[in-house]
């Protein structure tokens, strides 16, 4: 099972995902602001984070950001909030972020994002260069931004491969899951404007609604 982070200023939601995680076998590692979380980010060499966004010292994003640019994010990150804006999840996402859990955090949600997350972060493992790996067994956890060393495309495939589908399913319900992950991250790409996303995945508007409907893909807050 996986080391998990969780930071969160908030004592209920830290105990409420620590039970559950728990639960189904992982270790899990508490911090309840930015100043914890990099100690233990250092410390705990976590396989995933769950960062919320909205903390009283250093906010999530400033945080997912400084570990960017320090070559620290290295594992992957899945944001938490209740109040996030399609412009933050869009910057979370540039930056490095997986995904965005949606506070109150359903235990459903959790799991599959969890789960994704991991299978991500073992597929980034698995494609990097021997000398990649090499350097981050000298150092601590040293890589830089996304996956040093990999190609940008390498990086595309990977992140659309594991973002929210697995291998070891029915065809049908991991090609659904697949589709449904690919229209997410256009949707996300271009800002909600369903024109944009029907112009770039080449289905007529009134088809791409109906597909994204049958699929389950949430339009409450899309534009366009």
């Amino acid at each position: 099972m996986a080391n998990i982070l969780v930071v969160d200023d908030e004592l209920g939601i830290r105990d409420l995902l620590c039970e559950i995680l728990n639960d189904e076998g992982h270790s899990v590692e508490v911090a309840e602001n930015a100043a914890q979380a990099r100690v233990a980010r250092l410390n705990e060499r976590p396989d995933l984070v769950l960062l919320d966004i909205w903390m009283p010292d250093t906010d999530g994003v400033t945080l997912l950001k400084e570990w960017s640019t320090t070559g620290l994010l290295t594992m992957p990150v899945i944001m938490m909030s209740g109040h996030a804006t399609i412009d933050t999840a869009v910057e979370a996402t540039r930056i490095g972020a997986l995904a965005f859990l949606e506070k109150p955090i359903t235990m459903q949600k959790l799991l599959k994002a969890v789960e994704q997350g991991l299978a991500r972060g073992s597929l980034r493992k698995l494609i990097a260069p021997p000398d990649q790996r090499s350097v981050e067994l000298s150092q601590t956890r040293p890589l830089s931004p996304g996956i040093v060393g990999i190609s940008p495309a390498v990086e595309d495939v990977s992140t659309q491969a594991t973002r929210s589908f697995m291998l070891d399913k029915p065809l049908r319900e991991g090609r659904d899951e697949y589709e449904k992950a690919y229209f997410e991250f256009h949707l996300v790409k271009e800002n909600g404007s369903m024109t944009r996303v029907a112009e770039k995945t080449g289905l007529e508007r009134t088809h791409l609604y109906r597909k994204l409907k049958q699929l389950g893909v949430d339009l409450s807050r899309k534009r366009g």
